[in-house]
Parts: C-alpha cells; structure tokens; sequence
C-alpha cells in the first residue's frame, strides 16, 4: 500500500520508489503543532498548588506529529491537564533544538533523548531528565530481510543511512559497531537531514539504516519490504527519550511540572489498557493519520511495547540509575562525554508520582 496517504509518513519518507513510496517535499525545519492550547474555564481550575491560579507550559514533542505521542493528546483532550491547573501548549521540534530551547526555558518540559541529556549536561546546557517514556530503547538499525546483513559484523563495508551524526540513533549506531569491534570508519555514512534513511533503504540507495522500532519497520512491512532489525538492547542499556527539561524551569515551576507528569503517566496507563483511546486523541490531534488506520494501531502497539522497562519492570515514569550510570560510562568510553558528569547532575526523579 502506498504510504503517501498520509503528510507525516510523506515527510518521514521523503524519497521513495515511484511504484512503492511517492516522494514528498520536506522542510528542514520543524513543522507547525497539531495541537492547540488546553482550554481553562473563566473561573479558572484549581492549580497545582491548590490555587486557582492557571499555569502555562510550552511542551515539545519530536520532529512529526504521530501516534507515538499519544498519551500527550489524550492527557489534553480528556482535561488531565486542565484538571491540573495548567494549560498547554504542544508544539514539535527535532531534537536538537528541543534540548536547546529547553535549557533556554523557551520551552519548560519536553521529550528528548537521554542519549542526548548525557552530553548537553557535560557541556553545561542546564537540563534534566525528569520521568522515563520509553523504558526500552527504540532506536534501532534496519537491513532488508535476505540481504547479507544479520549481526553487527555485517555491517562492515556498509553504507548506513542516518539522519545525522547526533542524538540516539548515531550513539546506538556506535554502540553497535563498537560490539563487533567496528567504528563508524568501518562503515560508509549517507546522511539524510530530510529523515528519507528508509526510503532510501526500500530502494537499494543505501545496505541500512537507522530508525525506530516503532516506526521504520513497520511502515516498510506496510509497503511490502520485510526487515531484518539489530538493537543495542543486548550491548548496553541506553536511556530511551524521556521528559526533559530545564533546571531553572524545575526550580520556578516544580509543581506545575510535577502535575503535567502525573497527568501524562496517568495517560500512558490509559493507553496501555485500552489503545483505541490513544488513536482517537491521536485522530483528533492529526486528522490525517486516521486515513491508515491499520497502520497508526501497529504504530502504536509497537510504541506501548517500548513504553515498559524489561530489565527493571519499573511503574511508567521510573528512571533506571543504574542503566544511566552504565550508558554514562559508555559514551565516556566512547568520547561522546567532553566533561565529566554524574548521573545526579543528568535525572531528577522528584517530578514522579
């Protein structure tokens, strides 16, 4: 089935095969919100204080609206949040600008890499992880199924397409090679500032690439390309994207920020128990992916299948030290750490319920 049905898959995929994928026009910077302000009644609802005071939050999400931010559209529509005292405002950013602007305090709590907290702290961006999302790490690399790729050995000699060199994929990317006793001068890196690595895999541009376990895979299996996936779970546990934000903002909006987390889990539970409610906030919040919906429920299934920590079998939210003191040690290990950290300067659990 084409997947150009759908504006988000189209920027996802942004080359393709004409008879399998139609391409689309992307822009590099980073697409409108879907999603509007939580409305606040004329009286106001009870803050998190106990006041009736209304609090303001500007929440980032990743690059594309997508189902995978569910629980956030459902917490809106349902009135978690303004049950909570607190009107938001959900707007996307690649990741790199989210972890910019969040230590800015342009945006006050958003859900970035952990992979991405650990060496924007070394170089003192004053953020902080604050509740885990997903407790198993997503990224992943993807080869066609048959093809001669099978273990991270096989990479050897490969040309790997790769959004660009930052943030989780590429540290998983080393993390991977460095298993089989590889850097990434082993391989030959095609960059796809555009996020086209998929499209470009379909069509035999590049031997692999990076991506999601929640997204990639299933949108080829959904074109007609089966995958062969290697994930880094095995190597080392990375910490997947969580809420980060900045540590002035923790200090200033503590409560506020603590409600929105509350409200957020509380949300993720929903889903997991009952997944249509996650498509239909989703549908709501994106009108355009209930064009395939077959699709959004993988989607979606795949994404609460990651939401859950299997080393730990932590409540949603739980932040795994022990995990972050090993991934500290491998990116240190691996250069990717300019100074030194502690995991005590890098998460801050006291927004958890």
């Amino acid at each position: 089935m084409p997947l150009s049905t759908r504006r988000s898959v189209r920027r996802l995929f942004a080359a393709a095969l004409a008879t399998a994928l139609v391409t689309a026009a992307c822009s590099s910077s980073a697409p409108p919100s879907p999603s509007s302000t939580a409305a606040s009644s004329s009286t106001g609802p009870t803050g998190p204080t106990g006041s009736s005071a209304v609090t303001s939050l500007v929440v980032g999400l990743g690059y594309i609206p997508s189902v995978q931010f569910a629980q956030f559209y459902l917490a809106e529509q349902d009135g978690a949040y303004a049950a909570a005292g607190l009107k938001v405002k959900l707007q996307n950013e690649i990741d790199p600008n989210l972890i910019t602007k969040v230590g800015q305090g342009a945006i006050d709590i958003g859900e970035g890499d952990g992979t991405s907290v650990i060496p924007a702290v070394s170089q003192g961006i004053p953020i902080v992880y604050t509740a885990t999302i997903y407790g198993t790490f997503p990224s992943i690399v993807l080869a066609k199924a048959g093809s001669s790729i099978t273990t991270p050995a096989d990479l050897k000699g490969k040309k790997i397409g790769i959004p660009g060199k930052y943030g989780s994929s590429w540290i998983m990317l080393e993390a991977l090679l460095k298993s089989a006793g590889l850097t990434t001068s082993d391989v030959t890196i095609v960059e796809f500032p555009d996020y086209g690595q998929a499209a470009a895999l379909q069509q035999g541009a590049v031997d692999a690439a990076t991506g999601f376990t929640n997204n990639e895979p299933i949108q080829l299996q959904n074109a007609g390309v089966a995958t062969t996936i290697l994930s880094v779970d095995a190597i080392t546990p990375l910490p997947g994207p969580g809420l980060v934000t900045g540590t002035a903002t923790l200090a200033a909006k503590h409560d506020a920020l603590a409600a929105f987390t509350k409200a957020t889990l509380a949300a993720m539970d929903q889903i997991a128990a009952d997944p249509q409610k996650g498509l239909d906030a989703t549908y709501a919040a994106v009108p355009e992916l209930a064009q395939n919906k077959p699709l959004q429920a993988q989607i979606l299934a795949a994404t609460i299948a990651t939401w859950k920590n299997t080393r730990t079998n932590a409540p949603y939210g739980a932040i795994d030290t022990a995990g972050w003191q090993q991934s500290l040690d491998f990116m240190t290990g691996l250069g990717l750490v300019p100074n030194p950290v502690r995991v005590s300067q890098l998460v801050d659990s006291s927004l958890l319920p």
